[in-house]
Parts: C-alpha cells; structure tokens; sequence
C-alpha cells in the first residue's frame, strides 16, 4: 500500500482548521479502493466549537452520511457534541434507531448530514485524529480459519483483535469495554474481525502512516503466502446467443426487483477466472468480503449456467429460505433479485435498479472474488455464518429505509439505444433520457464522437448503422454493457443535397435510401430480440414534415422518409402483440443542428426576405423549435404518460400549415 502523504499538499490542508488535514487524509483513504468502497470506512478529528452562548465545546468531528472520503469536504464532517457522544456510550442499552436520534440530537448544527453509525465510537477513543477502513488484505486475512492467529502474527501487540460485532452502539460498548484498562500509548490499531481496521494518533500523518503501514503488512503477509499468484484468470469471448440471454435474464430479474433493472457481465480476465474455477458455486455462496456488503449485494450469489434463468429461480428459492430461517416474524422480506450471480465459465453477472446501485455491486463483486481466493490460498474462505450476515443485511437502520420509499425517476432502469447521437436531435435525446434516469447505448458513425461523453450512463459507440455486421456488433456490447434495450431512438440520418427529379443522381438517390431507411429497418430488426425482453418497450422513429407536406427539391429525402414512415406503420402492427410500441414524430424547421450554420441561416432568411429570427419563426405559433423540444417529445412518446398509444404520428414543427 503506498504511502500518498505529500507536504507540500498537507500544508494547504492545515490551514483550513479545524478539519482541513482531516479532509486532506481522508481523501488519501479514499483514493484506495482496496481501503474503502463507496462510503465505506470513517474518519473523524476531536476539536474545539463555539456554541450560540459563546462557550468553547469540545467537538467530534466525524464523517457524515452520505459523503464519500475519495472526495470529502469540509462541510462532510458535521460537528457533534463530544461529551454528550461520550454519555451516551457510557449507557448499558440503546436500540440503533434510538441512537441515531441521540446523535442528530446531539449535532451542533442541525442542519448538518446525520454522524456516522460509528460516532460513539470514535468518540470513546482517546485520540484526536481517528481513521477506520475495510481494507481487503485485513479483512480477507480475518475470514479464514485461523485469521485470528494470523494476524496476531503479522502484528503481534501493537494491534488489539477483537471479534465481530455488528456495527453500532453495541460494538461502541464492545471496544469501550475492551480497552478499560488498556494503555492506548501501547497500540496502532483495532482490527475488527470480518469488519475492517481501525488506527489513530494525535496527529494527522502518524494515524494515517499507521493505517499504510498496517495494511501494508497484512498485504506482504499475503504476498509471501502466495496468494497474488493464486488468482485465476480466464477469457472468455461473448456472442449475441450470450447478450440474448442477458436479455431474458435481465427480464426475468425485474419481475423480483419489481421494476426495470440493470445488468452487466463482466467476462474480464478476473470475473472469467473466477466463474472458471471448479467449485466457484461453493466460493461465491460462502459470504462476502465483509458483511458491510450484504446491504449493497446480498449474502451471496446466484449461480447462472448455460441458460441463466434456472439459476435466478434457484436463488430465489434459497433466499426466501433464508429469510424464513432468520426472520422472527417482525422483518419485511426485501427482494429476492440477487445482485451478483457468478455464469459458469463466462464471468460474472451484476444486477441493480439503477446505475449508481450497479457500479457499488460490480466493485463490490471485483474486491470479493480476489479475496475470496486470497483466503483460499492460505486457510481457506471462511465468512461469518449467515445469521450474522442476515443481522446486517435486516438491521433495523436498513429496514427503516424501506419505509420512505423513495420515489424511481421516470426511466430508471432502463436503457435507450439512440441513433444518430453525436448532434441535434440524437444528442438532444441522450440528455434527455439520462436526465429522467436512463442509461443510453449512444451510435453515431462520427469519429471521436464518444470522447465527448463523460457519463457512465452513456455507452458511446462508433458505428456506421448502414453496416448491418457493424451495428448488431455494437448492440451487443451494448446489452453486454447495461442488460438489454427498453426504448430505441432510431435518428440517425441526413439531408442530402437538392436535386429535381429530373436531375437527381443515383449517388444521391441510393444514399438517402440507404440510411434515411434501409438503415433503420436494419436497426429495428437487430433490436427486436432484446426489445422484446424490455420494460415497457417503446420505439420512436425520427421522420419529417416532409412526409406529410413534402417540398421541391428534395424527392431523396422525402421519398427515403415516406417510406420510414410506413415501415413504423407496419412495424406497430406486427410489434403490438410483443407489447411494442412504435411512433413516429415529424421533426420540421429544427435550426440548432450542425448543419444550420450561422452562414447557412443568414443565406436560406434572405432568400425569403426575413430575419434570421423570423425564419426561425415562421410557424403558426411562431415560436423556435429547437433539438430539445424534439427529444422531449421523443421521451413523452417512449414513457407512461402515452402507454396506450401506438402507430401515432406527430409533428414537432411549431405549427405547419401546410401540414394542419
């Protein structure tokens, strides 16, 4: 584990006291995934505040819910009382409801986020600088048999080893009553079993040092047991019979979550290794990393062979099974999804209602399955029995979640294939879409175009959607990459150059055809296998006013969207009995596209004897249509409010007469 500290940087920290080197360090934490993951871990720093009465408080400052230590802030430490969180571990009970009352009771600022479910806990330690982290080679080292004896080896007294305990005021009182009577001059650290570490000083640097340090050992301990090597790796190359099933899986798996779901499979070198391995079902069913994990992934995982959905079946039976065993008749049975399953010889699966969700399981899983093999190479892998794991995963914090229900944004879950995405109307709909919760399989044949796209929720893929070999290539990534299609954008197209009839080209003629609608008949048919395993699925066809009120000049593109036209006409028909819905809108006079320059709008307004803005207005409602309006459009037509409509056309042009 390498040590980031850095002077020069701790040096800006410090002066914005009192949490600035505590920011400084925590985002040092945090920057280690093989620390902490996804609002893992804690950090706190004891310190000083003035209250309303002018009085100096003694104060804990502690990370709070919700704040991430890779990118913490100051306002992410809210400051508590110290000497009321030091009164309340001082009682003999408190429920865990009740206590995270005590602590927003016990906030100097109420307005602050909520303190850690650890406060009690950094509070009864008698350092001003407190750090704790999950870090895998502790913990992986803690899940074997004889990982208590290991560790004390690794580090002899300058660590005190407790058994696990369940997060809380009763692992507060656990430590409290560890360490009575010991010398905190004497120790680094407190490794937690199956739960992670704990280091602290009166300085900044020297608990972090700590930390470095002794992960570090627990690594090297790792490294000489051979277990770097013991990593199993494999490849695995998916077909379209695998995102087809993908697909199906990812259906099937909603209808336990009981909404749209993500899926991904990770056939990486790692994931494919360890789905290779002869008794993975054993591994991956035993218990996580650390039982943390459990509220992000479940206790285990399903286990998915050549056809996936017998595996999802089985998990579901073994799950309500093994609520059945813990429950003692006060609990509400959350979903029996699982959120990772290992697929025999291909990698590993990931599930989640949304992408955020998606991203905490497949690190989750990532971190899991090296680790699981680490403690295979040395003692073997041995979790916590899984009424322990059932006790984190039904907390009574956890099931008090539930009760909020909190509210899905309109597309969460699903993915979206949009054509034509780099400008305009296809990227109008990208943002759009993942605006209201969507991730999108983003095509555009323009190159460099996916540079553009920072959001994990956009898949963007290069593609020329004239190439059927291409395109059902990058379908399937796509599938691969977030489960499968819900609603398809097909846009991509172009307005070709005006030509009468009489002297129009065949050049001009084939290639309107061939992409204004070969290329989307090409799209709608490599799209069905997955739409027809969709939430909801919905397709819209980006068409013209030209269909209905076509002008001189441009018979190519009139006559290539005309057709467009009819094929979703047809397309409704035939996809209706699938639960598919097809529409069409007639996009018209839409200026702020690539291929209405400035110059090109100052030419085509004088050539009318108008305004640049008259012409952008020269509709019955006299208003300016622009991408955004359509891609609006777009989205009403792909979601719940027009769920009972199919084989609908409808303009988007401010008003046409010629149209009306």
């Amino acid at each position: 584990m390498k040590n980031r500290w850095n002077d020069k940087d701790a040096a800006s920290y410090a002066a914005q006291e009192p949490v600035g080197l505590r920011v400084y360090t925590s985002r040092l934490l945090g920057a280690e995934e093989d620390l902490v993951l996804h609002g893992g871990g804690n950090t706190s720093v004891k310190g000083g505040a003035r209250d309303v009465f002018d009085r100096e408080i003694d104060v804990l400052y502690i990370k709070g819910s919700g704040w991430d230590l890779r990118t913490i802030e100051a306002s992410g430490f809210p400051p508590v009382d110290l000497e009321y969180l030091q009164r309340l571990g001082n009682l003999e009970k408190l429920s865990d409801s009740e206590m995270m009352r005590q602590l927003r009771l016990a906030l100097m600022d109420p307005t602050a986020p909520t303190p850690s479910v650890e406060a009690i806990l950094h509070a009864l330690i008698p350092h001003r600088f407190v750090d704790h982290s999950h870090a895998d080679a502790v913990v992986a080292i803690s899940n074997t048999p004889n990982g208590e004896k290991r560790l004390r080896e690794i580090y002899g007294d300058q660590v005190l080893i407790l058994p696990y305990i369940m997060p809380g005021f009763i692992l507060a009182r656990q430590v409290a009553e560890a360490t009575r009577n010991l010398d905190w001059a004497s120790i680094k650290g407190i490794v937690l079993m199956h739960h992670g570490i704990f280091t602290f000083a009166a300085e900044a640097q020297t608990s972090y040092n700590n930390m470095i340090e002794l992960v570090s050992l627990a690594e090297a301990h790792l490294e000489s047991a051979g277990c770097v090597t013991a990593i199993n790796t494999a490849d695995y190359v998916p077909d379209v019979e695998t995102a087809k099933s993908l697909a199906a899986l990812r259906k099937a798996a909603g209808s336990k979550f009981g909404a749209p779901v993500l899926v991904r499979l990770d056939h990486a070198p790692l994931a494919t290794g360890f789905a290779s391995l002869d008794n993975c079902a054993d591994l991956a069913t035993r218990g996580p990393l650390t039982p943390d994990h459990t509220i992000h992934a479940k206790a285990f995982a399903a286990i998915f062979d050549d056809d996936p959905l017998p595996g999802l079946q089985q998990f579901e039976q073994d799950y309500e099974a093994y609520f059945a065993a813990y429950d003692d008749g006060s609990l509400r049975c959350l979903d029996a999804m699982p959120r990772y399953g290992v697929w025999r010889n291909r990698g590993m699966v990931y599930l989640a209602g949304n992408l955020k969700r998606l991203k905490i399981v497949a690190d989750i899983t990532r971190h899991t399955v090296r680790a699981i093999q680490w403690g295979e190479a040395i003692d073997g892998w041995q979790a916590l029995p899984r009424e322990q794991l059932f006790e984190v995963e039904y907390w009574e914090l956890e099931q008090a979640k539930l009760q909020s229900g909190a509210s899905r944004a309109e597309f969460e879950g699903q993915v979206v294939l949009v054509t034509g995405a780099a400008a305009g109307i296809g990227r109008a709909c990208v943002a759009e879409f993942t605006s209201k919760g969507a991730v999108v399989i983003a095509l555009d044949i323009k190159r460099g175009f996916a540079d553009s796209f920072e959001d994990a929720a956009v898949l963007a893929l290069e593609c020329d959607v004239t190439d059927r070999t291409a395109l059902e290539h990058c379908l399937q990534q796509g599938v691969l990459h977030f489960g499968g299609i819900d609603v398809l954008v097909s846009n991509a197209g172009l307005f070709p150059p005006s030509e009468s009839v009489g002297e129009i080209t065949d050049a001009t003629w084939d290639h309107s055809m061939e992409l204004n609608l070969n290329s989307h008949m090409r799209v709608l048919r490599a799209s069905l296998p997955y739409l027809i395993n969709g939430f909801d699925p919905a397709v819209v066809i980006v068409a013209s006013k030209n269909v209905p009120a076509p002008g001189p000049g441009a018979a190519a593109y009139s006559a290539a969207k005309a057709g467009l036209t009819q094929l979703a006409r047809v397309t409704a028909m035939e996809w209706g009995a699938d639960g598919i819905r097809v529409n069409v809108v007639h996009p018209n006079a839409v200026y702020d596209t690539e291929l209405w320059t400035d110059s090109v709008l100052a030419e085509r307004a004088a050539r009318y004897g108008l305004s640049v803005e008259e012409y952008k207005t020269a509709n019955v409602l006299q208003t300016e249509v622009t991408s955004a309006d359509v891609a609006r459009t777009i989205s009403t037509l792909a979601g719940n409010s027009l769920a009972k409509t199919t084989g609908a056309q409808l303009p988007v042009d401010g008003g046409n007469e010629r149209v009306i």
